[in-house]
């Protein structure tokens, strides 16, 4: 999982609402890694009240719960409210089931049992394009994945769409070399890479980067420098 994801959701508030407590219990704690705020409720009454009144950025819900159901809670909430992002816990994966839930505006469900993967999976997935995807090259460069946009210092950095494939490979392979050969599999496909090619690729690509990030290793092929 993306390390910048997981720091992003740490800017985040969200409420917990279910009625067992040994199960709200486990969810909380394991909440608390991913968010610095997390608020709980027993019911959906319980949980609009705290809804209200903390104006959360993330609802996780069950939805059969007494004195009132998370079905009843969401369709309160959304009456004023139709930006805060909704997960909900369901034991149900029937289409017609699924789709009640779509139609409520719900933006993400998780089928019980609920685990720290499909929790976290289902978070991610809640908050959609809320959350900045990008991956981190150093030296203040990355590379939007959203935008397909390489920015250094806030500003876009004009790169080819060679360069980029060529940088997201040595950032697949982080803390490893990257081959001659993998380079020529991913980069020149149906043609073969000459060495002279190579260079001179590396050498624009170097003249149009801001910062130096490439590294040449003598004959085995490139890495990304750490910083």
């Amino acid at each position: 999982m993306d390390n910048d994801i997981l720091k992003q959701l740490k800017n985040y508030t969200v409420l917990c609402v279910e009625d067992e407590d040994g199960i709200r219990k486990r969810l909380v704690n394991t909440l608390k890694y991913y968010f610095d705020t997390v608020i709980e409720a027993s019911n959906g009454e319980e949980g609009f009240d705290r809804y209200y009144e903390y104006k959360p950025d993330m609802i996780l819900s069950d939805i059969e719960m007494p004195l009132e159901s998370g079905i009843d809670m969401v369709k309160k909430i959304r009456e004023t409210d139709s930006s805060v992002c909704i997960v909900m816990v369901t034991a149900y994966s029937n289409e017609e089931y699924l789709l009640e839930l779509i139609n409520l505006n719900i933006n993400h469900y998780i089928l019980k049992p609920v685990n720290s993967d499909n929790l976290l999976e289902g978070i991610i997935k809640g908050f959609g394009d809320r959350l900045e995807n990008r991956l981190e090259f150093g030296s203040g460069l990355y590379l939007d994945m959203k935008r397909r946009e390489f920015i250094y210092d806030d500003e876009v950095v004009a790169l080819r769409k060679r360069d980029k494939e060529f940088l997201r490979l040595l950032q697949k392979n982080i803390g490893t070399v990257t081959l001659y050969s993998d380079i020529e599999d991913a980069l020149w496909i149906d043609r073969s890479m000459s060495m002279g090619a190579l260079k001179t690729f590396i050498k624009e690509l170097r003249f149009r980067l801001p910062v130096d990030i490439i590294e040449n290793v003598q004959q085995e092929g490139y890495r990304l420098k750490t910083h």
